[in-house]
């Protein structure tokens, strides 16, 4: 039975996925920044056992502070002492709800945006790698977005081109060339490392255009799950297949 580690996980996209690895028997360590969230989705996800039904555990973790994911891998290591799957999930979006946008660029609102959705994914890579090389086959799993895609940016026929939340796809960039450097760094590990889009869907990082979003959570856990089984490295999917970076 593998481990699996989904960083902001109590609710929205995490905890679908959550729910989805557990029922396929996997064991799953939730976490999120709160502990009264982390203790509610323990309790709620563990609320249903059955025959063959993983195990789940949750661990308070902030992306952002060091000193927090340290905590969190030695609190793996000490209780399974490997991780299989790593998902960087934890993501914000606060261009989404920002009252007074700057006329091209914000500043702090980069430094904010990458903070989460950059620098504690390679925060919690750097740290749980240990763990992740313990595994037969370990994996991580950055949670992407095709607004983050250069190429779709340029492209006036595609959807995105004229969506412009600079912090954003900039961070999801920048997140899907980390995705591409660890993968050649790791080729010869056995860790898989790859970027996936999981839809526009209906969760609280866009609150304003909720509504909107045609796909439900545990849509988007499928898409994240299919990329979990799968065998490659370096590569950049949603739904439909291959995204181009």
């Amino acid at each position: 039975m593998s481990t699996a580690l989904i960083t902001g996980s109590t609710r929205g996209i995490g905890r679908a996925l959550a729910q989805l690895l557990l029922t396929e028997g996997e064991d799953v360590i939730v976490t999120g920044r709160d502990a009264a969230g982390v203790d509610a989705a323990v309790r709620e996800l563990g609320s249903s056992p059955g025959d063959g039904r993983g195990r789940v555990t949750g661990l308070v973790l902030d992306v952002t502070d060091e000193d927090s994911v340290a905590a969190a891998a030695s609190a793996v290591a000490a209780s399974a002492g490997h991780l299989d799957v790593l998902v960087n999930n934890a993501g914000i979006l606060p261009e989404a709800t920002d009252a007074d946008p700057a006329a091209a660029v914000d500043p702090a609102m980069v430094r904010r945006t990458f903070a989460t959705n950059v620098l504690g994914a390679a925060a919690m890579i750097d740290a749980f790698l240990p763990l992740l090389r313990e595994a037969p086959g370990g994996r991580i799993v950055n949670v992407s977005s095709r607004m983050g895609s250069l190429q779709d940016q340029l492209d006036p026929a595609s959807p995105y081109f004229g969506t412009v939340i600079p912090a954003y796809q900039a961070s999801k960039a920048a997140l899907n060339s980390l995705t591409v450097g660890l993968s050649k760094t790791l080729s010869e590990s056995g860790i898989g490392v790859v970027a996936v889009c999981p839809g526009f869907v209906r969760t609280d990082l866009t609150p304003m255009s909720r509504a909107q979003a045609p796909l439900e959570p545990e849509d988007a856990a499928r898409v994240l799950l299919r990329a979990i089984r799968a065998e490659d490295t370096g590569t950049f999917t949603d739904a439909e297949g291959p995204v181009p970076w």
